[in-house]
């Protein structure tokens, strides 16, 4: 399905975005894992692509750095000549009630998920638009559409990538490049695992379908999204959240 493309995945050391990165090795794609800090985590996405029959390879950016992301992305077509797919999952948590967050935590959460997610579509684009094709989809949230308490500067982030990516939609879409974007809702991760089962057992009422949902769901969405039978879908936003936002 998607033999022959490379495709870049921030932030795949863990989480969805290994998930996502494995998805798309397995359909095809040959998949460059990125990551900021998991090193060690990346090379073992690698190896358990590998091990898959599917092909990889790591590079470290911090995607908050406007700099090192147009480095990247000019690293990635001098070695590999093309970029198909652009997947832009990574993202950090600084969570806080709203009258007592630090403009650091602010700032920290706000360059790393939406000016990471406009640093690396701003490089890549232009290799896309040279080859007048490419496939962008940007990570949201549940939470960048209903808000939530004590996150404030995440649901900005994440509602903020929402206008972004209908932004971009409309302005590569010309070139036949397709913009959208995945938000999840409650998903079985690091991230959530952490919650308590009080808070588990809260959610899961708010969910109409009783569960969090699984990477692996999430990844199948954006291999569809990435996939030829998504030509026609752009500055949309789908939701896998059980029912959560309708």
């Amino acid at each position: 399905m998607l033999n022959g493309k490379v495709a870049v995945v921030t932030g795949a050391s863990r989480g969805i975005g290994r998930d996502i990165a494995k998805k798309l090795a397995s359909s095809g794609a040959f998949v460059i894992v990125n990551y900021n800090g998991s090193g060690e985590r990346a090379e073992e996405v690698k190896r358990e692509i590998e091990a898959d029959g599917g092909s990889a390879a790591v590079y470290q950016c911090d995607v908050s750095d406007y700099e090192k992301c147009g480095a990247f992305i000019q690293d990635v077509a001098a070695q590999y000549g093309h970029l198909d797919i652009l997947v832009n999952n990574a993202g950090v948590t600084q969570d806080g009630l709203l009258m007592k967050m630090t403009e650091e935590a602010f700032d920290r959460v706000m360059d790393t998920n939406l000016k990471g997610t406009f640093h690396t579509i701003r490089f890549a684009s232009r290799l896309m638009i040279k080859q007048r094709s490419g496939r962008i989809i940007n990570m949201s949230s549940v939470v960048g559409v209903t808000g939530n308490a004590g996150q404030a500067n995440y649901a900005a982030s994440k509602a903020g990538i929402i206008g972004l990516t209908k932004a971009a939609a409309r302005e590569l879409a010309p070139r036949g490049i397709t913009v959208n974007a995945i938000a999840p809702g409650f998903i079985e991760t690091d991230m959530t695992s952490v919650l308590s089962e009080k808070v588990k057992e809260a959610t899961v009422t708010q969910i109409p379908l009783g569960s969090f949902g699984k990477p692996e769901q999430v990844a199948a969405a954006a291999a569809f999204l990435a996939s030829e039978d998504a030509g026609y879908i752009t500055g949309q936003v789908l939701h896998v959240d059980g029912g959560m936002v309708m």
